[in-house]
């Protein structure tokens, strides 16, 4: 009888233990919209050298909500092939990768002039898929 008693305990222990976690992981707003499979470019040289297909969670401030970013995710969607076409987004020595930081930086600043400044507070890279999965050719 002792044991279950211990093995119940140390359930609903752990249990209470990963609510915790989950709850200091989530952002203080709570809210989030995700941008699954948005293709970007790798180019290099002048030349097209793969596809990555990256997914996105958009981590939003007080005045926007998920209901008024998805109106405008069309249009982030867009600057973001944009610029990924105009500067690509390349990791110098990897084409199955993206530049993060370069990425997330260009989504802010996109996200500041199409909802305003302050509607997305963070950019997460859930994901990345590239179309070939071979890199930079060593020879």
């Amino acid at each position: 009888m002792r044991r279950r008693d211990l093995i119940v305990a140390a359930t609903a222990l752990s249990a209470v233990a990963s609510g915790a976690a989950a709850s200091e992981d989530a952002p203080a707003g709570g809210q989030s919209l995700s941008m699954p499979g948005v293709g970007l470019p790798i180019i290099t040289g002048g030349r097209l050298r793969n596809y990555v297909f990256v997914s996105l969670r958009l981590h939003l401030g007080g005045s926007a909500t998920p209901e008024t970013m998805r109106a405008k995710e069309a249009f982030l969607r867009d600057a973001l092939v944009r610029a990924g076409h105009r500067t690509p987004f390349v990791v110098p020595d990897d084409w199955t990768r993206i530049d993060t930081a370069a990425l997330a930086a260009s989504l802010m600043r996109s996200a500041a002039t199409i909802a305003g400044r302050g509607a997305v507070t963070r950019v997460e890279i859930v994901s990345q898929a590239p179309r070939r999965r071979t890199g930079v050719p060593t020879a």
